[in-house]
């Protein structure tokens, strides 16, 4: 009576976390180099941002200077510092400072013909 070893049980292929699909997503997207044609600021982040101009002004780029930026250079999408944590920024496509020029994916508008990879990250930023 042979009884043999029992088998091990097969992995079970878990499903990505959202903050693990966002770095994916994100990873790909800044791997491809490509940049973003802007889609604009949601309505209700723009007012958000504004009252922060206000509030805190010179601390960071001007709202509307920042999107001025976007419209004349398009957007590329980066990681920050530390990758494994998820936070992702959007800047002008000449620019890598996260401190000074960046927005977050869900701050952007969503728009029929934007880049479907782009679109899929904002909506799993905004969760």
């Amino acid at each position: 009576m042979s009884e043999g070893f029992p088998k091990s049980p097969t992995p079970i292929e878990k499903e990505p976390t959202r903050k693990e699909k966002i770095i994916a997503l994100t990873i790909e997207l800044r791997g491809s180099h490509e940049t973003f044609a802007f889609p604009g600021i949601d309505p209700e982040a723009y007012s958000k941002m504004k009252a922060t101009d206000e509030e805190y002004p010179g601390y960071t780029t001007s709202t509307d200077e920042l999107i001025e930026r976007f419209k004349n250079e398009g957007a590329k999408v980066v990681l920050g510092k530390n990758p494994e944590s998820g936070n992702v920024f959007v800047v002008p496509a000449q620019s890598s400072d996260i401190e000074m020029h960046s927005i977050s994916p869900q701050q952007l508008q969503l728009t029929e013909e934007m880049d479907e990879r782009l679109k899929e990250l904002i909506l799993l930023v905004r969760g």
